[in-house]
């Protein structure tokens, strides 16, 4: 794989960037707070501005590594922090990616993590050169799975994380349509 690290992307609406310190105060907020944003994901409601402090910083700093990945995601209309999308795994000796997003619940229902999310499909297929991309979501939470579905991504399956069900999905790069 050719890693660039997280580099700008943008789409018609949206800016996808590093994260700055000062994203930290929209970023609480508009979605590490929002009880609605964390139902389905693998951390916690953030109950301070700390917490979020810390992890941004924390993503900051390893904006170094080449194989970092984590996207601010930018409204560009007002300019506004309202989520995140990014490399959750990585997978070198298969040049396959996992990737996560969430935004804040104000913006569901607007196509933007499907706008995001095909933005960074394309980079990873064309610039990175990855071979697989796959994502998954709680089985209560299907409309992540319509994200996944719009994107160009195929249900491979489900599978029992912890005590929960997590559908699973992929797209191989000979079956992306660039």
């Amino acid at each position: 794989m050719n890693h660039f690290g997280t580099i700008s992307l943008n789409t018609n609406r949206l800016t996808l960037r590093k994260f700055k310190s000062s994203d930290i105060k929209e970023a609480y907020e508009n979605w590490t707070s929002d009880n609605k944003v964390t139902t389905f994901l693998t951390w916690e409601t953030h109950s301070s501005e700390e917490i979020t402090k810390n992890i941004i910083n924390n993503w900051i700093n390893s904006y170094d590594n080449k194989n970092f990945y984590q996207w601010a995601i930018i409204l560009k209309n007002e300019n506004i922090n309202i989520g995140t999308i990014s490399i959750v795994e990585l997978d070198e000796s298969l040049q396959s990616v996992t990737i996560g997003y969430c935004i804040g619940s104000k913006w569901w229902n607007q196509g933007i993590v499907s706008e995001a999310f095909k933005e960074v499909i394309e980079f990873l297929f064309k610039e990175v050169k990855v071979n697989k991309i796959i994502s998954s979501h709680d089985v209560e939470n299907p409309n992540s799975g319509k994200v996944m579905l719009k994107c160009g991504l195929k249900y491979e399956g489900t599978n029992i994380k912890g005590i929960r069900d997590i559908s699973l999905y992929g797209l191989v790069k000979r079956e992306y349509k660039i």
